[in-house]
């Protein structure tokens, strides 16, 4: 019996479970009439699917039809948040939580990754490229995360301020252990003392891109385009095909 978890419930703090039986013995589990009847039940829903690949997978029963399980510390990132909120929460779990499809994660991420996704830079640029369902924000790896400009040169001392910040936050968070990320994360419940945190993770972070500051995110969001138009310089050039000459006679 494993945790089960996805976007919403990561951030109203819902608590789900699930069996995990992908390397259970069947020895272990057979005379277990209640996960018997649970096995019987996903392989009759299967089994009325109109999708084909899902009546195939009626053959397994008792495994997830997707595996998207990573094998160690991961950073997750919820893939509908609420335009409310100033930033996505994110948060590091351990691999026994099984992950639904409404959460993407990054593996083996650093506490420099952590910081620099978690600020306003990062979500400054997920407000304007983002999709929406309706006036939500739907974080995509493919369009939000991948095309994000990284900070170019960061020395060393700025991304162990940023690290050193990261862990701030996360310490923060701590200091509320009966609250959700959506109590911690609404703009009129946020708690100073991770306001603060924030802030201070902002402020090192934008130091990795620039030593002057950001005044307004339209500001961000052209400094951003124009350091992502450096990186992609000459990527979507199509090499011309030179046509070959036609011999007479």
């Amino acid at each position: 019996i494993r945790p089960f978890i996805g976007g919403g419930d990561f951030i109203k703090g819902n608590k789900r479970w699930c069996l995990w039986l992908k390397d259970a013995l069947p020895n272990e589990y057979r005379h277990i009439s209640l996960i018997i009847q649970k096995i019987e039940n996903v392989k009759l829903f299967r089994l009325n699917s109109p999708k084909t690949r899902t009546r195939q997978w009626a053959e397994y029963p008792m495994l997830f039809s997707e595996d998207r399980q990573p094998k160690q510390k991961f950073l997750l990132f919820p893939k509908v948040s609420s335009e409310r909120r100033k930033y996505i929460p994110l948060a590091f779990l351990s691999p026994e939580f099984i992950l639904n499809n409404t959460v993407s994660y990054l593996p083996s991420a650093t506490f420099y990754e952590f910081g620099v996704v978690q600020s306003v830079m990062h979500m400054a640029w997920m407000r304007y490229v983002c999709g929406r369902m309706k006036s939500d924000y739907i974080y995509s790896n493919s369009v939000v995360y991948n095309n994000f400009p990284w900070p170019e040169n960061p020395t060393e001392k700025q991304k162990q301020a940023v690290e050193i910040a990261a862990q701030a936050v996360l310490d923060a968070r701590l200091q509320f252990p009966e609250s959700s990320l959506a109590d911690l994360y609404d703009p009129n419940t946020m708690p100073p003392a991770l306001v603060k945190a924030h802030q201070q993770l902002d402020k090192a972070v934008d130091n990795c891109y620039r030593s002057q500051p950001f005044t307004i995110e339209a500001k961000r969001i052209e400094y951003l385009f124009e350091l992502y138009d450096k990186y992609t310089a000459g990527m979507f050039v199509k090499e011309k095909v030179k046509k070959k000459s036609k011999s007479k006679g």
